[in-house]
Parts: structure tokens; C-alpha cells; sequence
């Protein structure tokens, strides 16, 4: 049997060594599988390009390993599956937003070689979602940020017709205007890089859980202003726990625009014009300081 052919079933069974009991199939890339003696262990199909499974069970063992955050267990992977353990599911609360406050202050604080950089067995060539995401070390934020964030897929969407030529020229003044915006020079933090609401798991045990990163090293504010993009519960509580832990710098509301740039300039790639009218008032917004 080749891997194309090769189910979930056999891949959890393959990658854990244990027997199946049970598969159920909860949407076209995610399969809840139980194995005998009761553990669920959950099995991906990757749906990226290639690497995009190496990518994500490197990422997850990066952000394990701070001992911070917490992450499930990578069983293993190959070209096509990823198993990871299953997080039973609860229900968000205030006490477990204010703990991810402080777990996500203390993840940034352990770190990365510089911004740009891969966990240590991930690839340069990794995702964020569907979309590629080309990992170059870089000592400047501003200057990294502009050349390997915001301006390739500035590129990609007018490639693509999502944005005018005329348009991207905000996005070009944002980056020449980066050195003044960006707030004062932060060390490279250890990012989830794509830290939705959907990528946290508010699980039975009280606390959240974190799943399907873009892990690199980046700015610390790019994972809250994440957050504040697409709504997170209790994301008062949080930031009230990741504060108290370690302040962000003055001034940080106002830069939360600027670090929504990517995350919207990816969307607009990937879905269309209505992110890329965001990623415009966004834009705007930052210019407009």
C-alpha cells in the first residue's frame, strides 16, 4: 500500500502502534480516531504543499518545548498525515483566558535565533494555512517584516487581481514608513503565527490549548494582534494575564493594524477581495498615525 492509498486508521495505527477501535471522520482533513485501550488521538491529511505536515509537527514540538503553552503530542507524520493526541473540548472561561495570557507572555519570552527562523527540525519553506510561508532569517523587525511578510503577498494579490497596482502602493508606504512605526526594537519571540480564535482549544480540563501553528520567530505583538483580528473569548482576561507577565510596550493598541497586515494580506491570497479591503483600511489605519 502506498501512502496516497493509506487511511487515517492506518496512519494513527502506523504512527502509534497501537490498534484501532474506531475512526470517525469529522471533516475532509480531520479524523477522530480511538485506539485500543480508549486513547483518541486526532489524524490530519495534510493540505498544503509539501512539508506542510513537517512544518506543523515541528512547530507544535517548538511550542511544547518552552514548556508554556500547551500543545497535544505529535505521535508522528509523514509527507501526508500528522497524529497528534485529541484535546477533549470544554467551555472558554475568564480564569482559562487570563492563564493563556500568561503562558503566550511567557512563550514569546523564550525565544528564537532571530525573526524569520524555523523551529529547529522545521522547514524554510513552511505554511500559514494553505498558504506558503518562506521562513529568512532576519535582525531587523521592520525590515523582515516588510520584505518577508508584507510585500510577497502584496505581490501575490495584484498577481492575482485582488489588489490594484495603485493600491499597493499604500502597502509600499507602510513599509518605508516601518523604522517609525513599528514601536520600540522588541527580541525575537517565539510565535504560534497563527493565532485565531479557531487555533485555540478551550479544553475540559480548564485551560486552552493551542493547534495548527505557523510557528516562527517574529514580533511578540503579531500573535495578540492575531487575537484582536478575528474575536477571541475573554480576550480582556488575556491580555489582563499576559501584561501583568510582561508589559507590552507603549503604544501597542495603535500598532495592532500594522501587525494585522499579513494575516489579512494572506486571506485576501487565499479568499479574495473582501481581505484585501481590510488589509487596505488596515493599511490606512497605520499610515493614518
Amino acid at each position: 500500500m502506498t501512502e496516497t492509498e493509506e487511511g487515517p486508521a492506518a496512519a494513527a495505527a502506523r504512527f502509534t502502534g497501537s490498534a484501532v477501535l474506531d475512526a470517525r471522520r469529522l471533516s475532509g482533513t480531520l479524523t477522530e480516531v480511538t485506539l485500543d485501550g480508549g486513547r483518541v488521538v486526532m489524524v490530519k491529511r495534510g493540505d498544503g504543499g509539501p512539508g506542510a505536515t513537517w512544518a506543523e509537527a515541528a512547530g507544535l514540538r517548538w511550542l511544547g518545548a518552552a514548556g508554556t503553552v500547551r500543545v497535544p503530542a505529535v505521535h508522528g507524520h509523514d509527507e501526508e498525515w500528522l497524529v497528534t493526541d485529541r484535546v477533549p473540548a470544554g467551555r472558554p472561561s475568564p480564569e482559562a483566558a487570563e492563564r493563556l495570557g500568561r503562558e503566550l507572555a511567557a512563550l514569546h519570552a523564550a525565544g528564537a535565533p532571530a525573526f524569520g527562523a524555523p523551529p529547529p527540525d522545521g522547514p524554510r519553506e513552511a505554511y500559514i494555512g494553505l498558504a506558503p510561508m518562506r521562513n529568512v532569517d532576519g535582525h531587523d523587525w521592520p525590515r523582515w517584516y516588510a520584505e518577508h511578510r508584507v510585500l510577497p503577498y502584496v505581490r501575490r494579490a495584484v498577481d492575482g487581481g485582488t489588489l490594484g497596482a495603485a493600491e499597493a502602493a499604500d502597502f509600499e508606504r507602510v513599509c518605508d514608513r516601518l523604522p517609525e512605526l513599528a514601536g520600540p526594537a522588541e527580541p525575537p519571540a517565539r510565535l504560534h503565527g497563527d493565532l485565531w480564535n479557531g487555533n485555540v482549544l478551550w479544553a475540559a480540563d480548564g485551560h486552552a490549548w493551542l493547534i495548527d501553528p505557523a510557528a516562527h520567530g517574529g514580533h511578540r505583538e503579531t500573535d495578540l494582534a492575531m487575537l484582536h483580528l478575528f474575536g477571541c473569548p475573554h480576550l480582556d482576561r488575556l491580555l489582563d494575564g499576559y501584561q501583568h507577565t510582561a508589559p507590552l510596550a507603549d503604544g501597542w493598541p495603535a500598532r495592532i493594524a500594522l501587525h494585522q497586515l499579513f494575516p489579512l494580506l494572506v486571506h485576501a491570497v487565499l479568499f479574495g477581495r473582501g481581505y484585501a479591503e481590510q488589509a487596505l483600511a488596515a493599511a490606512r489605519s497605520a499610515l493614518a498615525r
